[in-house]
């Protein structure tokens, strides 16, 4: 079988819906198969996640790129979440024979094209990271656009892989390699921002949290949000992570009304995260009926119980 690669592009718009729609469009022109599109307009952020043959995902990824940088403005851009760029983060995610080595070549490659051909500032990193530190995304993006206009031009340590030292009105982009990570928020019942923050820094692993767990503290719809990625849901999954924020919540007179996932989430991550919540092994996964199916017959679609 050919190589199965995955590319999850956070682009900064998500109140412009003829915007978004000319960066998927530019997407799917490259022959890549669109899987999923979420938008938040308080964040100002959208997430595509598109699969495709590895050349396939890096014509996608380059063509959403410059789409981007042509409609997206960052010097007259507003949003919740942190960004450096128009095509604020773009990374490669190996699916089915593909390697994360495979990915960071891919990374090097589209980043080089997109600094050469489009005069945009790539930063590197995880498994396509250069150097030691920028093996984060929290890392390369730890200054804003507005203060890496200064110090892109001014500190060594802010140069970028490719491209120009200098920002236009697309900023920079981040592009990596890495293995799937979920993007799971908590809502809080109260519109306490400093509530959020408090519990983001106790339960992400820089703060001495959970391990890799990365946390926010925002604002949303009026509403405390703890915003999460799970860079690895083998080692901290869903429900632990949620349990940690319902935990810190508690101490601080609040409750988590709901959650939510943005972009697309493995099905081991549900199902880990089910039988934890019901206190049940991880060996139970292989009762699951569906599985147990589509191991004897191949076909692994859901039963529509009616």
């Amino acid at each position: 079988m050919p190589a199965l690669i995955e590319c999850v592009p956070n682009f900064s718009e998500g109140r412009r819906p003829e915007v978004i729609a000319a960066i998927v469009e530019a997407i799917r022109s490259a022959g890549a198969a669109v899987l999923d599109t979420s938008s938040d307009a308080d964040h100002n952020r959208t997430v595509v996640t598109f699969v495709g043959a590895p050349e396939v995902v890096a014509e996608a990824a380059y063509r959403g790129i410059a789409e981007a940088a042509q409609r997206i403005d960052l010097t007259e851009h507003s949003g919740q979440h942190p960004r450096i760029g128009a095509a604020d983060v773009v990374p490669f995610i190996p699916l089915r024979d593909a390697t994360l080595a495979d990915c960071a070549a891919l990374a090097h490659r589209v980043g080089q094209r997109v600094g050469e051909s489009l005069g945009i500032p790539v930063y590197l990193y995880d498994a396509a990271a250069q150097r030691p530190d920028r093996q984060t995304l929290p890392q390369v993006r730890r200054d804003p656009f507005e203060l890496l206009r200064d110090t892109i031009q001014t500190d060594p340590t802010r140069a970028p892989d490719y491209g120009p030292n200098r920002l236009g009105t697309a900023g920079a982009v981040t592009i990596g390699a890495r293995q799937p990570l979920i993007a799971f928020n908590a809502y809080l019942d109260t519109d306490n921002v400093e509530i959020a923050q408090y519990i983001a820094r106790t339960v992400r692993e820089s703060g001495g949290g959970l391990p890799k767990l990365r946390a926010l503290g925002l604002l949303v719809n009026g509403q405390a949000q703890v915003s999460m990625n799970l860079t690895d849901f083998r080692v901290t999954g869903l429900y632990p992570a949620l349990e940690a924020v319902r935990r810190e919540a508690a101490k601080l007179g609040a409750v988590v009304t709901h959650s939510e996932l943005v972009g697309l989430v493995p099905q081991q991550a549900l199902t880990d995260a089910a039988l934890a919540s019901l206190g049940l092994p991880v060996s139970v996964g292989g009762l699951i009926l569906e599985q147990r199916l589509g191991a004897q017959t191949g076909d692994y679609r859901p039963i529509p119980f009616e």
